[in-house]
């Protein structure tokens, strides 16, 4: 079955062979109907017969973007399949510049054209028509309808988002998903209500106007019942995405419910009726960002939320309180007044201290738990570290410092991590973070006496393949000693 794109060529005796081109079009959803693939098609098949050119295929991309060949299946098979396979045509008929693309980088429009050249066709534009040998502004003319393609989409989008803005400003909602818990009711001219929207359904009529409402009862119900474990309750996030699971609940994308998914609702303030805009940006098919709280549009009471005021506010004052209980300053104070006080340093003394974060949130701030206690004595391992780098200048001739490494001979990069013993009531160790950067090639552990004079008791050399694994603790009979351990620093002349 032929296919409206597809062309049937009659061989007709003794007629004079004419050139073969194939033709793309593109319409995009923010196109005019002006611009419409059947008024493309009609107006290239045009330019083609008043110039003898034969069309044997054409393409079409109906409601895609030209901010990028992605996206744009029928481009990508002309381009592939026709383009640079077959020999037998010699032009590609578009209808303008901006039928090609609007791409954001014009020399991006341009390497399409050039790689089509490069396969021994040309492009011709038929509003412009085609180029005469002798035409010197030719390509100086299709390099600034590039430029105003390009220019068309940026003012379009701005103009775009600033009549988003405009609606969120008036407490309408300005697109997207609705947030867990709501629906979209559609409003006429008159702001009377019309039905609730379906997904990915979208308004008919440009004044008309979208706000939300309640959504699933259920919906409601899990996103209430997160505040009252949050709030009331004094679960932590984790312990309410557990919670959730184990009750066999989904989270709204259909997956098991994390601590970012519990969190993202509790600081939501939609759930309270403030309709928030411009939280995040992503224009002309740029990576999506967050942008600044200062920035974001915010409507309070543009509809009836599904959580008390109250409750969202005490929820943001935990999070306040919780900012400060963590704050890494504050956490290393209280750290070394707990180690002042009892001499040793075991996680399990966290348990008695209501008013201390828990060893977790330490590991999560520093890394791991023995990595806070290595931050208590930052100036000590510091000095350590300059002492162990002159060491290595007395051993090795070429030494470059780079960024926090050394690299030796030009051969061997080395990261130095002094480490002061960690007294946990037992016996002392030190712990060792292999570095797991791919530049770095062996981490060397400096194991020092104590925790005041500092003194180097020896070094644990750690290749690059174990550079994966996580905090080792190195001790006096451990086995990682026997294997790595080294007493001086002479055998980095050996590895050179």
């Amino acid at each position: 079955m032929t296919q409206w794109w597809e062309i049937d060529i009659a061989d007709q005796p003794g007629a004079v062979p004419r050139l073969r081109a194939v033709a793309y079009y593109r319409h995009s959803a923010q196109d005019r109907q002006e611009n419409s693939i059947p008024i493309q098609q009609d107006q290239v098949r045009e330019w083609a017969e008043k110039n003898g050119v034969e069309i044997i295929q054409e393409f079409a991309d109906a409601g895609k973007s030209g901010l990028t060949s992605e996206g744009r299946p029928a481009f990508t098979e002309m381009m592939d399949e026709w383009v640079k396979q077959r020999g037998d045509f010699t032009y590609i008929l578009c209808l303008d510049v901006s039928r090609w693309g609007r791409f954001q980088d014009i020399d991006l429009s341009a390497q399409f054209s050039a790689e089509c050249k490069k396969h021994g066709k040309q492009v011709i534009y038929t509003s412009i028509g085609k180029p005469r040998e002798d035409d010197p502004l030719y390509p100086v003319y299709v390099q600034f309808e590039r430029f105003r393609a390009a220019q068309y989409s940026r003012e379009l989008s701005d103009k775009v988002w600033r009549g988003c803005v405009r609606i969120a400003q008036q407490g309408y909602w300005a697109g997207g998903s609705p947030p867990y818990g709501f629906n979209r009711l559609l409003l006429d001219e008159k702001r009377e209500p019309l039905h609730t929207l379906d997904p990915g359904q979208r308004k008919g009529i440009q004044n008309q106007r979208v706000t939300l409402v309640e959504g699933d009862a259920a919906q409601i119900a899990i996103i209430q019942r997160i505040f009252h474990e949050f709030v009331d309750l004094g679960y932590s996030e984790y312990r309410i995405a557990e919670r959730l699971n184990d009750d066999g609940i989904r989270s709204p994308g259909g997956r098991r419910w994390g601590a970012g998914s519990v969190l993202s609702r509790l600081r939501n303030e939609t759930y309270i009726g403030t309709l928030l805009y411009n939280r995040t940006s992503q224009k002309l098919k740029t990576p999506r960002h967050l942008n600044p709280p200062e920035v974001w549009v915010r409507t309070a009471e543009a509809f009836d939320g599904i959580v008390s005021t109250e409750q969202f506010t005490r929820a943001q004052e935990i999070f306040e309180e919780r900012r400060r209980k963590y704050d890494p300053d504050r956490m290393l104070g209280q750290l070394r007044d707990l180690y002042k006080h009892y001499g040793v340093f075991r996680s399990s003394l966290l348990r008695l201290q209501e008013d201390l974060p828990k060893a977790g949130a330490y590991a999560r701030q520093f890394g791991s738990w023995d990595q806070a206690f290595q931050q208590l004595f930052c100036e000590q391992r510091d000095r350590a570290r300059e002492m162990v780098h002159e060491q290595i200048r007395s051993h090795v001739s070429d030494v470059l410092p780079y960024a926090d490494f050394l690299v030796l001979d030009q051969k061997l990069a080395l990261s130095v991590q002094p480490a002061v013993p960690i007294p946990s009531g037992y016996a002392a160790y030190w712990p060792i973070q292999p570095d797991s950067r791919h530049v770095i090639d062996i981490t060397l552990g400096v194991l020092l006496s104590d925790l005041h004079d500092c003194d180097i008791l020896g070094y644990v050399a750690l290749p690059r393949w174990i550079s994966g694994t996580s905090t080792l603790r190195v001790g006096p009979t451990s086995t990682r000693t026997e294997l790595f351990g080294r007493v001086d620093l002479t055998f980095l002349q050996n590895l050179l």
